[in-house]
């Protein structure tokens, strides 16, 4: 197994609907100046899932590499329709690999975040009470 294509796939993930948008307004706009259906595009593929199989899909054009090498043997079994039956199948298993991680990310964040908050409380506190 590759993971590549996923450590990839949700790292695009993250800059492009999580990160980008936070970094100030120039990415807003940039997506508020789109054509009415890119911007719907960008709006239907917030879901990890969802652009985690465009995502993927074009890292296996750029690349060649397969998350499931055994799909590269299913053009053998089925000629022409193989190949993007093969990358079909790879772009969905990737999917679901890039979602979870979206997932995983989430939940550690949440607790992190919570810590950092209650760190910061304590300290706070402390500088006050010395006072």
């Amino acid at each position: 197994m590759n993971i590549e294509i996923v450590i990839i796939g949700a790292a695009i993930h993250i800059l492009f609907w999580e990160k980008l948008p936070e970094w100030g307004t120039l990415f807003s706009r940039i997506v508020a100046a789109l054509p009415q259906p890119l911007k719907q595009l960008y709006k239907d593929w917030h879901c990890a899932y969802c652009a985690g199989f465009w995502i993927a899909l074009v890292l296996h054009g750029l690349t060649g590499m397969f998350l499931f090498p055994t799909l590269e043997n299913v053009t053998f079994h089925l000629g022409v329709a193989g190949q993007p039956i093969a990358w079909i199948l790879d772009a969905l298993g990737a999917a679901a690999m890039i979602y979870f991680a979206s997932l995983g990310v989430k939940a550690i964040g949440l607790p992190a975040m919570k810590a950092h908050q209650m760190k910061a409380d304590f300290l706070k506190s402390l500088k006050e009470s010395e006072h």
